[in-house]
């Protein structure tokens, strides 16, 4: 159990204070984080919580949503991005990660401002992309001055046009590039990435540019919910290969957590101990062995 971490997200019923519990309970020594829950706790509050359960957080999630046109908009993503950092190295881990956003026409789907789908541009994924690396270069100064990476997380390009324009690790390598590795570095989520015909290639070249920051696992259920992002599952539950991927994250020397992280209703429903137990007998039956 020295490098499961139970992402937050996993356990969205419980507080931030039970979660630590649990965690700390069940002999995990990393935890991984969601704004939402930092907030409804309070930062300092939130860092007490987790430095009195003897465990470190292995990620904060998330910074992003950097797609916007508008000079407003723009503004408002540095501004909420600043703050992500800021609680990133007041919670004490290096790894803030990034859902870099989708296109302004489907802004709105997410809570964010709407754009009519007929304006200039709205429909741009190229210009989307472009603004990304805009924004992660205008943050750059940022996450240096509070030694937080800014971690890129590719998304299955279902979710490109409203989550994130980036669908495959190679993408997420590239926008990276120009940027130094210790700050810019890129996640490996199974769920998202497990399709991707060129994943070991990129998976080696994320290890061999020191670019490797974290490894998310769940499983690809189906059918696919009715809300897409709910279509995550325990492990051993859908069609990845756990197996494979982590071999292939092992092999770059990644030494870091592997954080369990589900979107999934009839989990989150269930109770929290008993979700945490079956996270425990899938890590070590399907991906701990593989490390």
């Amino acid at each position: 159990m020295s490098r499961l971490s139970l992402n937050t997200a996993t356990t969205k019923n419980i507080t931030l204070a039970d979660a630590v519990t649990l965690s700390a309970e069940a002999g995990l020594t990393h935890i991984g984080l969601w704004r939402d829950r930092v907030a409804e706790a309070g930062l300092d509050k939130a860092v007490r919580l987790v430095s009195d359960a003897g465990l470190s957080v292995s990620s904060l999630c998330r910074g992003g949503f950097l797609t916007a046109p508008d000079e407003a908009g723009q503004a408002a993503a540095l501004a909420d991005n600043t703050q992500a950092i800021v609680e990133a190295a007041t919670l004490g881990t290096r790894e803030l990660i990034m859902v870099v956003g989708g296109l302004p026409a489907a802004a709105g789907l997410i809570g964010g401002t709407a754009v009519d789908p007929s304006a200039p541009g709205a429909k741009d994924v190229a210009a989307a992309r472009h603004r990304v690396a805009d924004r992660i270069s205008e943050l750059i100064p940022v996450a240096q001055e509070h030694d937080v990476r800014l971690v890129l997380e590719p998304l299955h390009p279902m979710y490109a046009a409203d989550r994130a324009v980036l669908s495959t690790l190679g993408q997420a390598l590239d926008l990276a590039a120009p940027f130094p590795a210790e700050t810019v570095g890129v996640v490996v989520d199974t769920f998202h990435v497990w399709w991707d015909p060129a994943l070991e290639a990129s998976i080696r070249r994320a290890g061999t540019e020191g670019r490797l920051a974290s490894y998310q696992v769940c499983d690809w259920n189906l059918p696919i919910a009715a809300d897409a992002l709910l279509s995550r599952g325990y492990m051993g539950d859908g069609y990845i290969d756990f197996e494979t991927i982590t071999r292939w994250v092992a092999a770059t020397g990644y030494a870091g957590p592997v954080e369990v992280e589900i979107f999934n209703r009839e989990i989150w429903e269930s109770p929290a101990a008993d979700v945490l137990a079956t996270v425990k007998a899938r890590y070590e039956a399907l991906v701990e062995p593989h490390l």
